[in-house]
């Protein structure tokens, strides 16, 4: 015989899903995701979001009960509707930091400049002269692009500080070195 909940308490739902999962999850579909569709459509969503909602939100509610971590002081209803309403304010604002990083960004991303620079080689040059260590400290983080606690493990800093303070006196010779060049150096 096939247990049917008549109250929807915590221990109902618990016995219902463990007993007959597949019955009591489209009961709960039935009576529940009516509810969430009329929600999700009314603020700006569609009803692929609205199954995408309450799909998560059901998953979210069987894990709990089935983990013994539910207690309702709710119908399962109210309990179901207040996830999907997280969910999709959730979503809503995902999509709106989206919009306005996406307006945010240029369509283009890179130009060619209009002057010829000069080519890197004798920067590079005053580079070398300041050692192995301070050579792949600076190309490592100002080129490649690397963090400081990745330069600070391949260097045997013990720690980001090190590698930071390590970084800014390489970048205090370089200045030293090339201060008194003009920048007619640099063109060839």
């Amino acid at each position: 015989m096939k247990f049917v909940p008549s109250l929807l308490t915590d221990i109902d739902w618990n016995q219902a899903l463990r007993q007959d999962r597949t019955h009591a999850l489209e009961r709960l579909y039935a009576k529940v995701y009516p509810m969430a569709l009329h929600y999700v459509k009314s603020n700006g969503g569609d009803a692929d979001d609205a199954k995408d909602v309450f799909q998560e939100s059901l998953v979210l509610f069987y894990e709990k009960v089935v983990h013994d971590q539910l207690t309702l002081t709710a119908s399962v209803s109210t309990y179901l509707m207040a996830i999907c309403k997280n969910l999709w304010r959730q979503e809503l604002d995902k999509r709106s930091r989206k919009t306005a990083l996406a307006a945010q960004q240029p369509d283009v991303f890179w130009e060619e400049p209009d002057v010829e620079l000069p080519p890197a080689a004798p920067l590079m040059d005053f580079v070398a002269q300041l050692g192995d260590k301070c050579k792949d400290i600076l190309v490592s983080f100002y080129y490649f692009g690397q963090q400081l606690e990745q330069i600070a493990g391949r260097h045997g800093y013990r720690n980001i500080r090190t590698a930071t303070v390590q970084k800014f006196k390489c970048l205090e010779r370089l200045r030293q070195s090339v201060r008194h060049l003009s920048a007619d150096r640099f063109r060839q």
